[in-house]
């Protein structure tokens, strides 16, 4: 007897299982594989729907999960992670994609999980997708958003800003991120427009674009760096950085991986020496290779930020330290599934030592920008509010002074500017949270040394 010729896998679902194995592993974020090398490799529409895959599974899991469970023989089984992963796959195909013939959803998960290694199980992968297959394709509301996160996290939230505020944050992170651009001129946006690529202005930025249509990274304004893909609440913290001290000589990107916040530091102070540091060798030298045609203007430095001996050495210094990320769950959904409350103090003690340092390396009359994508208080106020505590050399500048600025420099639009007003704490904190804007959440604070 012939044997069944084996089914072909989509290269789509083959990145998107690989990326998914990934994340499981604790190896990387989703965001970062989905821009590294096996994805970019794919051809336009596969690399679409690769993203939306991974995306959607990490996004959608705690649904997924309960949808796999009541169609279990045995509800409560530990199943390995390859069989779970292509089960996840393909449910989330049959219940939240509406273009996905069941079949393929259906058969190559079944491949997906022999290729791993588990024949058996595919069997019992095929009969669950099949009894999903005949369930009406689900309906999303703001509930649903809503149980996709951990109830620990939403329960905070609203305690700290509000239900309304909770719900618009959880919707945002089921939401497939805004792409957004920062462009270098007229001639590239007019570049981009003959290529093919829909734009639309930015939320918040003169020099941000949203793109509707077209595929972005195969232009050459693209690739020669032209046109950058970062979010533009991270455009912002960088502009308010870069004006916060006028026309410093020297300045200190303490967290400086992967440099889209260096490059604006770099554009908006040409005048200046800059010190990029990043502890991570492997990220050290992708920061490296982006900012080289800067040539002795940057200096990239192996140094650990929180261990920094400088002393007085930079007029400006931006701390945007590494954080939970609980403000970027719509870019990276797997932080939600990762992270716990005691992950919290750990953090901060370690943004509070990088923030001491950033201090301490900046001359008295310069100002440090400390910044996360954090929607926790733990990381955010009351790091600040310790670190100000212990020293009477440094001081919290109003965010609403660089908003001004900002906008009187055609950096923020008016509109823009008004909105932003809005979102300063009664301290003097900006606060992004996600929902407010199409941005991820950022929170920042202007320290001046005294």
């Amino acid at each position: 007897m012939m044997k069944a010729k084996p089914q072909t896998i989509s290269p789509a679902r083959k990145a998107a299982f690989d990326a998914l194995m990934a994340v499981a592993r604790g190896s990387a974020h989703a965001d970062d594989l989905l821009r590294g090398a096996s994805v970019s490799a794919l051809s336009a529409a596969d690399r679409n729907l690769a993203t939306a895959l991974v995306l959607g599974v990490l996004r959608w899991q705690i649904r997924l999960d309960r949808e796999i469970a009541q169609r279990l023989a045995r509800p409560g089984a530990k199943l390995d992670t390859p069989v779970r992963i292509a089960l996840r796959l393909g449910a989330f195909q049959l219940l939240l994609m509406d273009r996905i013939p069941p079949h393929a959803a259906i058969d190559e998960s079944v491949e997906l999980a022999k290729r791993a290694g588990h024949q058996f199980a595919s069997r019992m992968v095929n009969a669950v997708l099949r009894k999903i297959a005949t369930a009406s394709r689900a309906v999303l509301s703001d509930e649903d958003a809503i149980q996709a996160h951990p109830a620990w996290l939403v329960e905070r939230w609203a305690s700290f800003y509000g239900s309304d505020a909770a719900t618009a944050i959880c919707r945002h992170g089921q939401m497939q991120p805004t792409q957004t651009l920062r462009i270098a001129d007229a001639a590239t946006e007019r570049e981009l427009a003959e290529s093919g690529i829909r734009l639309e202005p930015g939320e918040l930025l003169t020099s941000a674009r949203i793109v509707v249509s077209g595929d972005l990274t195969a232009t050459p304004a693209f690739r020669e760096g032209c046109a950058r893909l970062q979010d533009e609440g991270s455009q912002l913290i960088a502009e308010i950085a870069a004006h916060s001290n006028r026309k410093p000589a020297t300045i200190l990107d303490a967290c400086a991986a992967p440099g889209g916040k260096t490059l604006i530091l770099a554009e908006r102070n040409p005048q200046a020496k800059i010190v990029a540091c990043e502890w991570n060798a492997q990220r050290l030298a992708a920061l490296q290779a982006r900012l080289a045609f800067l040539g002795d203007r940057v200096t990239c430095r192996k140094a650990d930020a929180a261990a920094l001996a400088d002393d007085s050495a930079y007029d400006l210094v931006l701390a945007d330290v590494p954080c939970s990320g609980t403000g970027t769950l719509g870019r990276n959904p797997e932080i939600r599934h990762r992270l716990q409350l005691d992950d919290l103090p750990r953090q901060s003690e370690r943004q509070k030592a990088i923030l001491h340092a950033a201090l301490r390396a900046t001359r008295p009359g310069g100002r440090v920008v400390y910044s996360t994508c954090s929607l926790e208080p733990e990381e955010n106020e009351q790091v600040v509010a310790a670190v100000l505590a212990r020293r009477l050399d440094a001081h919290l500048i109003p965010a609403h002074d660089s908003i001004q600025g900002l906008m009187q420099a055609g950096i923020v639009t008016d509109s823009g500017a008004e909105r932003l007003r809005v979102s300063v704490t009664a301290e003097g904190y900006l606060r992004l949270l996600p929902g407010a804007f199409r941005t991820d959440g950022f929170f920042v604070a202007i320290i001046e040394r005294i």
